[in-house]
């Protein structure tokens, strides 16, 4: 009850990085593996495709979270954070987390239209950035969901293939 009353979206940060304990929690519940036994995460799924990738852009580069070893795999050494930024005279905060929906992880089905895929996937997205956010509220963090970035520059500098697609990012840092 207290997170839920604690959230809140907040467009200015501190001017420091997330510490590695806050940034691996926040990991954690945005789409971690809660229950190793059976690989399922914190975040729900459509068919238990756990589609949604988090993407995690730091100053020294871009990575992808694997949840199943709860560990950053280097993307990039580019500071990709800006490209999440669309507002004018804006300061990139310590951190931006980016969802990314892989399509291919759904079974296919009569049922599974691309449209239906593309729902389904934004359904997802939505969960996992509530997630961010109850965890970010939670602890005193602030971030903001939001779906404005730089969709072809940031699938781009990631080397995304057709088959995945940028859903949300959240700009995360600890309150000015």
């Amino acid at each position: 009850m207290k997170a839920l009353e604690a959230r809140q979206s907040t467009n200015e940060f501190a001017d420091r990085e997330l510490s590695p304990e806050d940034l691996s929690d926040l990991l954690w519940a945005a789409n971690g593996i809660n229950r190793p036994k059976i690989g399922k995460k914190t975040a729900p799924s459509a068919q238990n495709a756990q589609e949604i990738d988090v993407y995690v852009c730091l100053k020294n580069g871009a990575y992808i979270y694997n949840a199943q070893e709860h560990a950053l795999i280097l993307v990039t050494e580019k500071d990709l954070r800006m490209m999440g930024e669309r507002r004018e005279g804006a300061v990139a905060a310590p951190c931006l987390l980016l969802l990314v929906a892989e399509t291919s992880r759904y079974q296919v089905s009569a049922y599974n239209t691309k449209e239906h895929v593309d729902n389904m996937s934004k359904m997802d997205a939505g969960i996992v950035s509530q997630n961010i956010s109850l965890f970010c509220a939670g602890v005193g963090i602030g971030t903001k969901p939001r779906a404005q970035m730089d969709h072809i520059g940031l699938k781009d500098a990631l080397r995304l293939s057709d088959t995945q697609i940028l859903i949300l990012n959240h700009p995360v840092g600890y309150k000015k």
